[in-house]
């Protein structure tokens, strides 16, 4: 990740990330749902019904995860080594681990999510969560330590990332009590484009800068534009939002204007969200049961 190509495609994977969750969320928001079950299979039937339970968005976790893995260890010439053979012998690659271990992370909150939903009997959304939680935790503490030795642009860029990452840490958090907050969800999504939008620009800034010159450290323009860049990628940000609910807005009246909610037939939740409907069955099967006695009286 200390490279070029090690900021573009994390980057890129949070952004499709934060693009798959804000379609969801508003088509959700949209049809009236409740976002513990925005996750619902469609209405199919036989032999194909079994691909839509599977979570493919932690396959994509542990493959992502996987992959960027495998990358931070053979894009070093000498391979991840982690003391030298030195006497006194010293740590070898602080950053890379550190990169190691944040892929890594991803691997298990995809795989947290895989067994949630596929392996257990019932899913576990507190489990899921609370995988996620644990992982931004850890990234925080990884990043603030990333930057000890770093100054000027690149400081800044960081800086700039670790906010991202602590406002994500702090709505994960909140999200584990509140879990069906729409305001916690748009917070949660505009945080992952920015995550990854920034990490994009990030690569461009520290390794490829788009004029072929260097940013200078000294030049107190350049650190100034960096927080410039840093809120258009906000504005932007918050457009492509705008322009996902309007594209989903007009899509759900324009295509499903009679569409009504319906409820998730994957395996039931930890969390007992439906409670008063479970109360309210048995008073409508007595009134059932009432009228069909009520019928053959008044035929009579």
């Amino acid at each position: 990740m200390g490279k070029f190509y090690g900021h573009i495609y994390p980057g890129l994977y949070l952004f499709s990330y934060g693009l798959h969750q804000a379609t969801v969320v508003f088509k959700t928001m949209i049809v009236g749902d409740s976002l513990l079950n925005s996750s619902c299979s469609p209405r199919i039937k036989g032999r194909w019904a079994r691909l839509w339970e599977i979570s493919y968005g932690g396959w994509v976790k542990v493959v992502t995860g996987s992959i960027l893995t495998v990358y931070v260890v053979f894009c070093l010439d000498d391979g991840m080594v982690l003391m030298n053979r030195n006497m006194p012998p010293r740590f070898m690659y602080p950053k890379e681990w550190q990169h190691l271990t944040m892929f890594i992370l991803l691997t298990l909150s995809g795989c947290a999510d895989v067994t949630s939903k596929n392996l257990l009997p019932r899913r576990h959304v507190l489990l899921e969560k609370g995988t996620l939680v644990l992982t931004f935790y850890v990234l925080l503490m990884l990043l603030v330590s990333h930057v000890q030795d770093s100054t000027g642009v690149e400081l800044q860029v960081h800086c700039l990332l670790i906010l991202v990452v602590f406002l994500l840490m702090l709505v994960l958090t909140i999200d584990l009590w509140a879990p069906n907050a729409f305001p916690l969800s748009l917070i949660e999504i505009f945080l992952f484009l920015m995550m990854g939008t920034w990490l994009v620009q990030a690569g461009f800034i520290l390794y490829r800068p788009v004029t072929g010159y260097p940013w200078q450290d000294d030049d107190i323009s350049d650190i100034m534009f960096v927080t410039t860049f840093f809120c258009w990628h906000m504005m932007v940000n918050a457009l492509c939002l705008l322009a996902i609910y309007g594209i989903s807005s007009f899509w759900h009246r324009r295509y499903s204007p009679n569409s009504k909610p319906t409820r998730s037939k994957e395996a039931p939740y930890h969390a007992s969200t439906e409670g008063p409907v479970y109360t309210l069955l048995p008073e409508v099967e007595h009134a059932e049961d009432d009228q069909a006695c009520l019928l053959p009286e008044s035929s009579l």
